[in-house]
Formats: C-alpha cells, sequence, structure tokens
C-alpha cells in the first residue's frame, strides 16, 4: 500500500530469520508491522523503548484478546510514549477488549459502523442440511456447478487435517487450490497466499487461527466447510465477503451435531430460519433446505475411486476423522435453547434446497418426495402386532399396553405442541412494509399561496 509514499516499513513476523529483522529495525523505518508474539521478543532482545511511537493499531483486536496475546500487547503499551495515539478494529467487542480499552487508554472514543445491521445487506446465505460423510462430495459439486470458474472461494475447515485432505481431494480432483493452516511454514505460507491472491490458484482452504491475518479485498465465496461454534465466529469468516460495496455469497453445510448452532447464529443475528419449500425461487437468501441425493451420487462415485487409487488419501480420511472427534472434544456447547428447537423441529418436511432444485427434472423432484413420505411414515402397530388377530396372546400385550399408555402419550404430545408454538412465537418477524402515501392532491391555488411562493423564491435569490 504504502509503496510510493516514501515510507520506509519493517515486517516483524514469526518464521522469518531475526536477524534480517534486527537490521530492519536498525534502518529506523516509520513503520512497523508485526506480530504480537515475535514483535515482543525482538523489542525483549533489543530492549527497545519506542518512545518515538506516535501512532499504534491494533487491527482485528477482539481476536488478539481471545488467542491470548493481551500480556504482549500490555507489555508492547507499557513501552509506548503516554502521548501517542492508540487504535483498535474490532468486528466484536468481547469483554477482555473492553476491559483493555477502559484501563489503558485515555479518553477513548467509540466509534461504530453499521450498528443496525450484524452483516452486509450484500451479502447472500445459504444453508445445506447433509451427513457428514456426504460433505465432499458437496463440496465438488459446489465448487464445479454453482461457484463460477471467474469466482474465488475461501474454504473454512476445522483443523489443519482437515486442511491437508481437502487439498489433497481437490488436487486430485483437478481444482487448483491453496491452503494455510497455522503450523504451515512461513515460506509455505507466503508462497500460497501468493499462489490466491495472483488468482494461479481460485480456491483457498484455511482454519479460523491462519485466517485472520489474510487480506483478500476481492473475495467472491466464502464455504464452511464445517459450521462455526460461535456466531461472531460466523460474522468473520462471511464478513470477508461483500466488502467495497462489492456482493458476495456463504454457503454453509450443516451436519446434524451443527444444527444447534444454526439457531444459536439466528437468535444473534434476529433472523428466523427459514426452512426451504418448493415455492422458493431460486435466488432466495438465507434458506435452509435438503441435498438431493442424486447429486451426491453423481460426486460419490468420483470420490471412491480417487480413495481406492490413492493410499495417502485414505490416510489423510483417516486421520482427518480422528481429528474432527477431538475437535468436538473441544468444540464449545449450543444454548439450551437452540438444543430444544433442534428437537422440535421436524426436518422430515424440508424440501430440497432452490439452489440445488432448480436443475433436477419434475420426476426427480417427484421421487424425492415419496422418499420422504416413506422416511416420514410410522406405523401404529408394533412387530409383536403383525399378522396377529385378537385371540393373539402378543396382540392382547400390546393392544393394554397402548390402552395404559395412552394418557402419557397424549400429553408428550401437548407438551411437544405448545413448545413448537412457543418457539415459533419467539421467532423474530420482520415487520410489514407501511403503506405507501396517497398521491398528493393538487394544491389549490390562492392569493395566500402565490404570497408564499413568491417571498420563497425571493428569499432564495
Amino acid at each position: 500500500m504504502g509503496r510510493f509514499t516514501g515510507l520506509k516499513t519493517a515486517l516483524i513476523l514469526g518464521g522469518d530469520r531475526m536477524d534480517d529483522q534486527f537490521a530492519a529495525l536498525h534502518e529506523n523505518p516509520d513503520i512497523i508491522i508485526g506480530t504480537p508474539g515475535r514483535l515482543m521478543h525482538v523489542i525483549m532482545e533489543m530492549n527497545l523503548k519506542l518512545q518515538s511511537v506516535e501512532y499504534v493499531v491494533f487491527d482485528e483486536a477482539d481476536r488478539l484478546f481471545e488467542m491470548g496475546f493481551a500480556d504482549q500487547l500490555q507489555e508492547i503499551i507499557r513501552r509506548l510514549p503516554d502521548s501517542r495515539q492508540t487504535l483498535l478494529f474490532s468486528a466484536t467487542l468481547p469483554k477482555l477488549l473492553v476491559e483493555f480499552a477502559r484501563a489503558g487508554l485515555t479518553e477513548p472514543v467509540l466509534i461504530r459502523l453499521d450498528v443496525d445491521s450484524k452483516l452486509s445487506d450484500q451479502i447472500k446465505l445459504s444453508f445445506f442440511h447433509i451427513r457428514v460423510d456426504d460433505k465432499q462430495a458437496l463440496l465438488l459439486h459446489m465448487l464445479r456447478n454453482i461457484v463460477k470458474p471467474q469466482e474465488q472461494t475461501v474454504v473454512f475447515v476445522a483443523t489443519r487435517h482437515h486442511v491437508e485432505y481437502i487439498k489433497e481431494l481437490l488436487t486430485l480432483e483437478g481444482i487448483e487450490c491453496a491452503y494455510i493452516y497455522s503450523a504451515l511454514d512461513q515460506t509455505a505460507r507466503k508462497i500460497n497466499i501468493g499462489k490466491f491472491t495472483h488468482r494461479k490458484a481460485m480456491v483457498l482452504i484455511v482454519t479460523d487461527v491462519a485466517a485472520r491475518g489474510i487480506d483478500i479485498p476481492m473475495l467472491d465465496n466464502v464455504i464452511n466447510y464445517n459450521f462455526p461454534s460461535k456466531p461472531k465466529l460466523f460474522l468473520h469468516r462471511v464478513g470477508r465477503v461483500a466488502r467495497a460495496g462489492r456482493s458476495g455469497v456463504a454457503y454453509s453445510m450443516i451436519g446434524p451435531d451443527e444444527m444447534p448452532f444454526v439457531y444459536d447464529l439466528h437468535l444473534f443475528l434476529g433472523r428466523p430460519v427459514v426452512f426451504a419449500t418448493p415455492e422458493l425461487p431460486q435466488d432466495s437468501e438465507g434458506v435452509f433446505g435438503r441435498v438431493p441425493q442424486s447429486l451426491l451420487d453423481d460426486e460419490s462415485s468420483h470420490l471412491v475411486t480417487a480413495h481406492e487409487n490413492s493410499l495417502d488419501l485414505q490416510n489423510m480420511l483417516h486421520v482427518s476423522e480422528n481429528a474432527y472427534k477431538q475437535y468436538l472434544k473441544s468444540r464449545p456447547s449450543p444454548s439450551p435453547e437452540s438444543f430444544r428447537r433442534v428437537k422440535n423441529t421436524d426436518l422430515s418436511s424440508m424440501a430440497v434446497h432452490p439452489l440445488l432444485g432448480s436443475g433436477l427434472e419434475k420426476m426427480e423432484l417427484e421421487r424425492l418426495q415419496i422418499v420422504d413420505a416413506i422416511k416420514g411414515y410410522k406405523s401404529k402397530a408394533t412387530i409383536f402386532e403383525i399378522n396377529a388377530n385378537n385371540k393373539t396372546q402378543a396382540g392382547g400385550v400390546m393392544r393394554a399396553k397402548r390402552s395404559r399408555d395412552k394418557p402419557l402419550v397424549e400429553k408428550f404430545s401437548r407438551q411437544r405442541d405448545s413448545l413448537a408454538a412457543e418457539s415459533l412465537l419467539h421467532q423474530p418477524v420482520k415487520p410489514p412494509p407501511p403503506p405507501a402515501p396517497p398521491p398528493p392532491s393538487p394544491p389549490q391555488l390562492t392569493m395566500r399561496t402565490m404570497q408564499c411562493t413568491t417571498q420563497t423564491k425571493m428569499k432564495t435569490i
């Protein structure tokens, strides 16, 4: 950015040679850009005082404090002069950041942008309900058929092992991609970032920690391969698209274990969960829908062949599955309210997502509806009553048990219906648009009106 300004900069990052960083600081740069850990290390080694610093900027300040850099930041602030100006840029306001601003800043001023909306109006959201084992097939279908070839896409996954597995899978399928995770070598990190920013690879696979320091201004799409456990983390992810007035799309794959987090997100955003129906148009925004099995079957054959022909891919898949089990142990739990809403939600009646169902034939849609009806069928008779008559002992036992449990079953059904009604009642509803004002009646020209008009024109002149 400052190439033609004449300003001298020094870059202090972990993974680079410290001798080169010492030399860069000895040249008395105008601007120092660095990460808290390495910058603090260099300051301690060189015993820098930093008394000539006039401005200090903390970008992504909320994540810096959440990731445990508070002590380093406090030490850096302590070495700065009292006359400096401190600027903190943050998408959210966590408690640690507020406490730091109160204790470490003098007369702080809060400047908020887009207070009324947590998400940009230019971002379109799509949610796909899918099994965990089918996420690879859906990712391949989206990159081949939904995402345009000239658009850049960032895929967020849970762990570094998922990054390595998805990268290997896309490479075998002929999709050029770049990848970044926190433990990646600094040289390899720069190579992959340059590969993506120069559009040699249109897909970037990252983890949340590794993506914090990446600035991609012209990003088009974000794919949440693993749905984030916190609403604020979702905002950090999808906030990378639709910048500077551009539009963008955020696609999210939702497994059965991730459903409560979807409710947490919508409660945080103040939006209702919109389930797909056959009547919704293809460009509907914020819809939660199902993925047709026929689309997954087309990609599953490629996946089976790729895994059979590559022992490395099989090993990476096994490692990523074990890593996901460990990830689930450390993942924060959703709210009890969201758990309750998931239990009261009937997903069997949910239609195919309009973005995926537009290309299906009418016969295919009818077949899917029949399959859904079969899945939702529940027989009133038990296995003990099949081919049984009134004289059999098994049939008599089940009839007696059903008669005894009928009041409890009816009580449970009433409670479930009341909870479902209460859940719908608490969902936010957008107010209807205000009625259009009636057309103004033509003014009647009176002497008083002509006099006021003449006075107004004279004042304007």
